[in-house]
């Protein structure tokens, strides 16, 4: 299978799980990708850029293509979902107490939850987000988004990646 066919799946992939939109937002077709696959030859992770052109790691991961045919987010997968999507679209708002740790890629406690998308489901994959829509985090929701806003203990979000110390 080569490559355009496979993005091509997976923008399907990406559109059912993220929304209408998302696969192009993910996987721009003008823009060079590369994907990196497991020995049977199944999609693993995609990387922004033609990384294996030019036989170095730089790309950014942009998902990473699970056995389950669901997608985990990285940090430039987050970013370009956020702009794509309208808010509270799979987002998760946290408070400033809570925002450097977020960054560091520390888990989000439901206590610091401000606000979260009505959809939000345990096991969906969330960006998390100060209350100006800044992207802090990526990670997959460990509560309905009902819970998530009235629990006061307990992780509300398993923070994947955190996109680091915050540019002053």
């Amino acid at each position: 299978m080569s490559d355009t066919t496979t993005l091509s799946d997976l923008r399907v992939v990406a559109d059912y799980q993220f929304g209408a939109g998302a696969g192009a937002a993910l996987f721009p077709p003008g823009e060079p990708h590369s994907i990196r696959r497991s020995s049977g030859g199944r999609p693993r992770q995609v990387l922004a850029g033609d990384v294996d052109a030019s036989g170095g790691d730089a790309g950014e991961r942009l998902v990473s293509y699970g056995t389950d045919g669901r997608f985990t987010l990285g940090i430039a997968g987050g970013r370009r979902l956020l702009a794509s999507l309208d808010p509270p679209a799979y987002r998760v708002v946290v408070g400033a107490e809570s925002e450097p740790f977020v960054r560091d890629g520390k888990n989000a406690f439901a206590k610091f939850v401000q606000s979260v998308d009505d959809a939000a489901r345990p096991g969906d994959e969330v960006l998390v987000v100060d209350p100006d829509d800044d992207l802090l985090a990526v990670g997959r929701a460990e509560l309905a988004a009902a819970e998530l806003r009235t629990f006061d203990t307990g992780m509300g979000v398993k923070v994947r990646g955190g996109v680091g110390a915050a540019a002053d």
